[in-house]
């Protein structure tokens, strides 16, 4: 039996956890938590957080789960990640992993070996071989690794060839050195990968509608309360979006107009960033524009 996983990413407020939801409750399912800010329970309006309703009606992980005194790193949210895609694996479940933090992805789908980066023209030597030449040279090369993959897996025989090539060390042994994540279970897994986006208009208006409904619900009062916890600047939660600006209107230093002109002008930014990192990082990804689930064939993704 394959080890399934549903990877869900995209800009913030492209609705991706709306749709993680509705996915969920067509199949036996649980949502993990793959936002960098998500995993702090000091916000959950103001990091969006998907709502109590809405947590009912499907199994939630890893949300509102890390004090913001602390830093969550990487290497920890990877762990707790991995503890529970296998406890969903256990109960029968599909896990899937939605959120926009890039590097958690990353880490999900490579551990934390210290891998090299591959140089541009390696890579497009590499990408240009034809499915059989890209195997047979695999198998010159780092037979170890070829025998591990399926001779049609070529997404996968480019990067143990890529990797070889840039470091002079199979892929297997940096993967020895690793710090955990779902290439360990292969070859007995089956992950599919999905970015969700919207036209970038549709998308910005989002971002703006979604900062104003913030401050509507309570957001101000959760930074508030962040602020009497008197807590380290250089904390994660210190840093987090509507953060700096919430906290200059408590100060008196900025109108409710400014903080809000300010908050929206970060998160489009934010969003900007995210969908560039996408586009660099996760070009093997299928990607959905649009909120309605037409294009989503349940039966493939679940």
């Amino acid at each position: 039996m394959k080890r399934r996983v549903l990877l869900i990413a995209g800009p913030t407020a492209s609705g991706k956890s709306w749709i993680a939801m509705n996915l969920a409750r067509t199949a036996s399912a649980v949502i993990i938590n793959a936002d960098s800010m998500q995993v702090y329970r000091d916000f959950s309006i103001l990091t969006a957080r998907p709502r109590k309703k809405d947590m009912n009606k499907a199994v939630h992980r890893l949300y509102g789960t890390v004090d913001g005194g602390e830093a969550c790193s990487v290497a920890r949210w990877l762990a707790d990640a991995m503890a529970e895609i296998e406890c969903a694996w256990q109960a029968g479940q599909v896990p899937i992993l939605v959120g926009g933090t890039g590097l958690y992805f990353r880490a999900l789908l490579h551990g934390l070996s210290p891998v090299p980066d591959i140089p541009d023209e390696i890579r497009d030597t590499v990408r240009n071989y034809t499915s059989s030449d890209l195997y047979d040279t695999l198998q010159r090369e780092d037979p170890a690794m070829a025998a591990k993959l399926h001779p049609t897996d070529r997404q996968r025989a480019a990067r143990a060839l890529e990797v070889s090539r840039a470091s002079g060390k199979s892929l297997l042994e940096w993967q020895a050195m690793n710090g955990g994540g779902l290439q360990q279970f292969e070859p007995d897994l089956s992950v599919t990968k999905i970015i969700i986006t919207l036209p970038r208009e549709e998308l910005y208006a989002r971002c703006n509608a979604r900062f104003a409904a913030m401050l509507e619900e309570g957001a101000i009062g959760e930074v508030q309360t962040l602020i009497a916890r008197k807590l380290s600047s250089g904390l994660p939660v210190m840093k987090a979006i509507g953060v700096p600006e919430i906290t200059g209107h408590l100060a008196g230093d900025l109108s409710r107009e400014d903080v809000i002109r300010l908050g929206s002008q970060a998160t489009r930014r934010y969003a900007k960033r995210q969908l560039t990192w996408f586009r660099n990082q996760c070009a093997d990804w299928v990607w959905y524009d649009g909120l309605d689930e037409k294009g989503l064939d349940h039966a493939d993704l679940l």
